[in-house]
């Protein structure tokens, strides 16, 4: 029997798992309900199952018994704080939470390859590791997983993951290899002046003013400091000074978020953040508090994990549908696992005309989707192992 209709007989089965764990949402760091069921469906397979890995992570091992490479499949576990409005007859039971990144697909996906793959597994070498990640949506879950050893013993030689993507049509496949997401920040600022009244401005230090200086500043970081091939991103997200129409602030707060894909820049941003903060803030006399944390690195997919995972997705969905997505300033740590081992992180195409976007309260996508992911892991997995 092909791959394709071994997919195709378990389909139904895979939309059951991404249905129920839709209906269980929980964020980063509060994943029980949902690792538990994860777990349950991993020890009914012959894996070895592991959970409770840096919080709720849980990860079923998988030793064919033969000398081979070991790879590393990865879905991410937690869900968003956003009340759904998709209306499905399966939507979230908890209140005010939702899978609006498409978290639920992704276990859905994973457990449908883990079955397949363990009924293959006389003909595979080597090993797979089927992770189930928490806290992707912050404050990450990756490197706490990787750090409790999810990648030794033996040492990972490959990594695959995907995620749903509106961003191409529904269908397709993006693969493309480098940089494919964006390194990811987040900074926050108090200016410390001295306020006053609305009428006397002389006799203040008007933090509110300062902010607007640095928020311009900051802006012009992309523009004039640098390279216009280089894309950059400085965001102020959250800016809160003042409390009457008459009173100049003492305080402002703001915080944002750096984002790019060359890893010097992304080394440099706390120094070339406060240099420009503290230039405007020692002129205006007004004292500040910063801080800066660095968070996920760029996404940066394998030349040879690509061209694997490129090939098996052809296979799947023929040539013409297989696509070069555009790079993303957003933010994903699968970026660790890719940088200790080799490896490629594909975009499942969910667009369409009518369609949501991630992060919407009424995203959601065709289940068809889901076998195409589950035969490009699966013949990734049968390719690298076979």
């Amino acid at each position: 029997m092909d791959i394709q209709t071994i997919v195709k007989n378990d389909q139904s089965e895979v939309i059951r798992h991404r249905r129920f764990l839709h209906q269980i949402p929980e964020v980063a760091l509060t994943e029980e309900k949902t690792a538990a069921y994860v777990a349950d469906c991993l020890r009914k397979m012959p894996l070895d199952v592991r959970t409770g890995i840096a919080g709720h992570g849980v990860m079923g091992f998988l030793d064919t018994g033969r000398p081979g490479a070991n790879l590393l499949i990865r879905a991410d576990m937690d869900a968003l704080p956003i009340a759904e409005e998709t209306g499905l007859p399966f939507a979230s039971t908890h209140e005010g939470v939702m899978h609006a990144c498409g978290h639920d697909a992704h276990m859905a996906m994973v457990l449908g390859t883990a079955k397949i793959l363990c009924n293959l597994s006389d003909e595979l070498s080597g090993t797979i590791r089927l992770i189930f990640q928490p806290a992707e949506e912050g404050p990450g879950g990756a490197l706490p997983m990787i750090e409790a050893g999810v990648m030794n013993d033996p040492q990972v030689d490959y990594a695959i993951g995907c995620h749903v993507w509106p961003d191409i049509p529904e269908g397709t496949v993006g693969v493309r290899d480098g940089v494919l997401m964006a390194a990811m920040d987040q900074f926050d600022l108090t200016i410390i002046g001295r306020g006053g009244h609305g009428a006397m401005p002389h006799q203040c230090i008007d933090a509110l003013e300062i902010g607007c200086q640095v928020v311009g500043a900051l802006q012009r970081i992309a523009s004039r400091q640098m390279n216009p091939l280089t894309p950059t991103v400085v965001t102020v997200g959250s800016f809160h000074a003042g409390t009457a129409f008459n009173v100049i602030p003492e305080t402002a707060r703001m915080s944002g978020t750096t984002r790019t894909f060359d890893r010097e820049i992304w080394d440099s941003w706390p120094q070339r953040l406060e240099k420009i903060i503290g230039g405007i803030c020692n002129a205006m006399e007004a004292q500040y508090e910063f801080s800066f944390d660095q968070g996920f690195p760029p996404v940066i997919n394998d030349v040879f994990m690509t061209d694997v995972v490129r090939r098996c997705a052809q296979a799947t969905v023929g040539e013409n549908q297989v696509l070069e997505p555009d790079p993303s300033m957003g933010g994903e740590d699968m970026a660790y696992y890719l940088e200790r081992s080799k490896g490629c992180f594909f975009c499942l195409g969910t667009g369409h005309a009518d369609g949501a976007s991630i992060h919407n309260a009424r995203f959601d996508f065709n289940e068809d989707i889901l076998a195409t992911g589950v035969e490009v892991f699966c013949r990734s997995a049968i390719d690298l192992l076979g």
